[in-house]
């Protein structure tokens, strides 16, 4: 008998003050990812992406001496609701990404949904540095 192993999941919505097409392409515009992909001690990212579906992207954070890569492929472009790929990197293999945008007065709800973390300390560790990294989308989006 084969058991699946478990998985566990991060779930997060931010409000930002932005039409969801800017805040769409914003994850598509590797400038724009190298200012606010960085979570926690990163000081700086590298973004390299074929922004299609199939295509894959390249994001290395760096911090104190230490640099952190994270590849994937895009599974899911549709302009400007939905953006699907997946996430890996050396601390949690292999993950699905769904970032979710909707239209509210005086913005955009987006929903990040990250998928298939090995244990719950990943998947918490995750959910941290996402949530800083939608805020730094956030002001990034405000100020420009």
């Amino acid at each position: 008998m084969t058991h699946a192993r478990p998985t566990h999941s991060v779930r997060i919505t931010r409000r930002i003050a932005a039409p969801p097409e800017r805040v769409f392409d914003a994850w598509l515009d590797p400038q724009s990812l190298a200012v606010w992909m960085c979570p926690g001690a990163t000081t700086r990212a590298e973004a390299m992406l074929e922004a299609r579906v199939g295509g894959r992207f390249r994001i290395v954070m760096h911090g104190e001496g230490v640099a952190y890569e994270h590849t994937g492929q895009y599974r899911v472009i549709e302009r400007p609701r939905r953006l699907v790929f997946t996430w890996v990197s050396a601390v949690a293999g292999e993950t699905r990404v769904t970032v979710e945008f909707h239209p509210v007065d005086g913005g955009t709800d987006l929903t990040l949904t990250h998928e298939g973390f090995p244990d719950a300390d990943v998947a918490k560790k995750h959910d941290g540095g996402w949530g800083e990294i939608l805020g730094k989308l956030a002001r990034r989006l405000v100020a420009a």
